[in-house]
């Protein structure tokens, strides 16, 4: 598949074939993308975590819900039926460490250095390359965070060092008929809305202003 081809087919999928398990050797070769991503100081603060069998997924799932016999929503059991799930996560730690090496100079290990969290940019752009392979592999696949009240439940229960954090989840699996986010209705912002060349032009006047 060209890759042009790739990104425009790439949509978030909220609902999979159960009966389809995604194979190893296919979550082994995304993973081999994902390492490939760019890192500031070429640092690779990450790490994924994959979850696919059916008991590991299941306590994911029931880690830190209110409720976990309670009737999932829609949305959830349509997520709770992929049969692959990678937590991704930054080390901080890992950038600190690397910027304080010889080559780099800032033995402060100081994080006001950093006005952006590139460990957890890093990650994201990683992240990015699985849902695009996952594409070419004619898998679908989405990335979803964790609720603030259920990270660490979802740490402990793992055995996740405290010095990672999760940055997101992506589901990976066959889609299934799935109902489109009505967030779509926005519709996509075009190249020109979003895009500036030189300087930025002057905003319109806020009625009121």
């Amino acid at each position: 598949m060209e890759f042009t081809e790739v990104v425009r087919k790439r949509r978030m999928v909220r609902a999979y074939d159960p009966d389809r398990p995604v194979a190893r050797s296919v979550l082994t070769e995304l993973l081999e993308l994902a390492i490939r991503a760019p890192s500031a100081g070429f640092s690779q603060g990450w790490h994924f975590l994959v979850l696919d069998t059916a008991e590991d997924r299941d306590v994911f799932w029931n880690a830190g819900a209110d409720d976990p016999a309670a009737e999932p929503d829609p949305w959830l059991r349509g997520m709770r039926s992929a049969p692959a799930l990678i937590l991704a996560m930054s080390d901080k730690m890992a950038y600190l460490d690397r910027y304080a090496a010889a080559d780099k100079g800032w033995t402060d290990r100081d994080e006001a250095r950093w006005p952006v969290p590139y460990w957890d940019v890093d990650t994201g752009m990683a992240s990015l390359l699985i849902l695009l392979g996952a594409v070419d592999h004619g898998l679908g696949g989405c990335f979803f965070g964790v609720p603030v009240e259920g990270h660490q439940q979802v740490k402990q229960a793992f055995g996740v060092p405290e010095r990672l954090s999760i940055v997101g989840v992506i589901s990976l699996g066959y889609p299934a008929p799935d109902r489109k986010s009505p967030s779509l209705k926005r519709g996509r912002r075009p190249v020109t809305e979003v895009v500036s060349y030189g300087r930025m032009r002057p905003e319109p006047a806020q009625p009121g202003s």
